[in-house]
């Protein structure tokens, strides 16, 4: 009996160092996150990073996503997704383009030429830029 505690005992000391090392490697890691963002680091220092992670097992072949993703869920940290701005700044294209046609429908009852083809082209890119918008989102 004497000496399964005496194990136990051991091991929970043991356990207990290995907690102390673990968050010793989560501060020093944190602090090398800290001093510099996540998202500017290079590769390779990310690399260097994950090799530290007990577990992490590739970090070689890993492209810098997955390697920001790996720290990150070490570190625990929890992304903030930011609200879509396209959505709204789409809409207020739309609104733009719509006067825009009306502007392009009077001139082409003044018989402007030069100022439809202008309006036809601004037109034109901000069709294209919705697009983008909408594709991004």
């Amino acid at each position: 009996m004497e000496e399964k505690e005496k194990l136990e005992e051991e091991l929970t000391e043991e356990e207990k160092k290995l907690q102390e090392e673990y968050e010793k490697l989560k501060n020093e890691i944190k602090e090398q996150v800290e001093a510099k963002s996540i998202e500017k680091m290079t590769a390779p220092e990310l690399r260097e990073i994950a090799m530290k992670i007990p577990g992490v097992q590739g970090a070689h072949a890993m492209d810098k996503e997955q390697l920001i993703e790996i720290i990150k869920d070490f570190l625990e940290i929890k992304e903030e997704k930011k609200p879509k701005i396209g959505k709204e700044k789409i809409k207020e294209i739309k609104q733009k383009i719509k006067q825009l046609k009306k502007e392009k429908e009077e001139a082409l009852k003044n018989k402007d030429k030069k100022q439809v083809q202008i309006l036809r082209r601004r037109i034109n890119r901000l069709k294209k830029l919705t697009r983008k918008l909408a594709k991004a989102a």
